[in-house]
């Protein structure tokens, strides 16, 4: 097969196989470990490489038709540029790496339509100029339909909304966990963030050249490889740091995100069926003596709320438990998550996560200053606690105490 081997095409096509090797590693993966996060990477993987194919291939030669008409037409007539995908996978990657009981379903079929819309265009004109016709028909023969401009447009529209969309599920999934899980620190996965940051770079350099096209600098074909340069880089990085940050989840939650959509939850709200499940709740665990027609369920909250929840987690210790998370603590109160949750922040001025780390650290502190103690490490101390990583151990207890935790040991 032709291929003229000059510095650009080689250099793109190292990026390709080294793309094209880690997406069958993601795959491999997600077949051995039941990872749909893995899989959804690879497919991004994928689309990457098939992104940079139309540069990597035209300085080799491809595009010109002399050397080899048929590479010609396999450039014209196969699509490389999927924007229209690439989206939605970027989505639908952030959901399944995020929430430990993501399932595909027949609703999410429907973001990928417009990609695979027009990839059936293409097979449509692939099959009546090379099958039925046998000459330029759809197609006029001089042209990559890839980048035409409504093409184009439409697929970095598309891109932004998936982008702002993915960005919005990662900020809500990192305000539900401090509220939901008190091991919040060790599944905020700062990768999510990174890999976001790349996809955001990709986009806005994609920006940039098109603004200074707009304004009038003349950016030819061999100055635009530049920016197919950079994006391999992107999705190298992303390869790489995704393949090493493919997370299995130990304990699994449901993401819910308009469980903490509060204040106005008891009372009245935008959601009647958790408002008459909350109520109920009152009225099944609060002794009648606690309750008056002028009372409101606000005023009740931190007269009965408050002890119960303080003698379950000090009293009985639940804090020990390193994969503590409301739900646990709501069904062993017999409530739900929502109003419990409303009761730690209104009643101790903390989310969940926060409340049930200074337990923790306050353990640590008192058994760091008992000199029964003092043969132990202060990190067989902060598991005993109920901490299950040094990191966010040292975290919560520079929080809430301002120090560092060797000063309270005896030695």
């Amino acid at each position: 097969m032709y291929f003229d081997f000059n510095w650009r095409s080689s250099l793109l096509l190292i990026f390709f196989f080294h793309g094209l090797v880690y997406a069958f590693l993601l795959f491999r993966k997600a077949y051995q470990q039941e990872r749909p996060s893995d899989n959804w990477l690879g497919f991004f993987l994928v689309m990457s490489i098939l992104y940079i194919c139309p540069w990597m291939l035209g300085f080799a030669g491809w595009y010109w038709g002399t050397e080899c008409l048929e590479c010609r037409n396999f450039m014209f007539y196969v699509p490389m540029n999927h924007t229209l995908l690439m989206g939605p996978v970027i989505y639908m990657y952030i959901r399944s790496l995020l929430n430990p009981r993501f399932t595909f379903n027949k609703m999410d079929r429907w973001h990928f339509v417009p990609g695979f819309a027009y990839i059936l265009w293409t097979i449509i004109v692939a099959v009546t100029d090379l099958l039925v016709m046998k000459r330029y028909y759809l197609m006029d023969g001089q042209n990559d339909p890839d980048f035409d401009t409504w093409y184009q447009a439409i697929g970095f529209i598309s891109l932004l909304i998936y982008l702002i969309l993915s960005l919005r599920y990662y900020l809500m999934y990192r305000a539900f966990i401090v509220q939901e899980l008190s091991f919040a620190d060790t599944v905020q996965f700062k990768w999510v963030r990174n890999f976001l940051i790349a996809c955001f770079l990709y986009f806005f350099s994609t920006i940039f050249l098109d603004i200074l096209r707009l304004v009038g600098v003349n950016i030819g074909y061999q100055d635009t490889w530049w920016y197919y340069l950079l994006f391999a880089f992107i999705f190298y990085y992303i390869a790489i740091s995704g393949y090493a940050n493919s997370i299995e989840q130990k304990k699994t939650f449901e993401l819910d995100f308009l469980r903490y959509r509060m204040p106005n939850l008891i009372g009245g709200g935008e959601h009647p069926l958790e408002v008459q499940t909350e109520e109920a709740s009152f009225e099944v665990l609060m002794p009648a003596e606690f309750t008056s027609p002028d009372q409101t369920a606000d005023s009740v909250i931190p007269s009965i709320w408050k002890e119960k929840v303080e003698n379950a987690i000090f009293v009985e210790r639940m804090y020990r438990n390193p994969e503590l998370t409301l739900t646990d603590l709501a069904n062993h109160l017999g409530t739900n998550p929502s109003l419990l949750s409303k009761i730690i922040n209104r009643s101790f001025g903390k989310n969940f996560n926060d409340y049930v780390n200074q337990y923790r650290v306050l353990e640590v502190k008192e058994n760091l200053a008992d000199p029964q103690n003092a043969h132990l490490t202060i990190m067989s101390l902060a598991y005993d606690a109920g901490f299950n990583s040094k990191a966010t151990f040292n975290r919560a207890f520079k929080k809430f105490t301002g120090d560092n935790p060797k000063t309270y040991q005896i030695k």
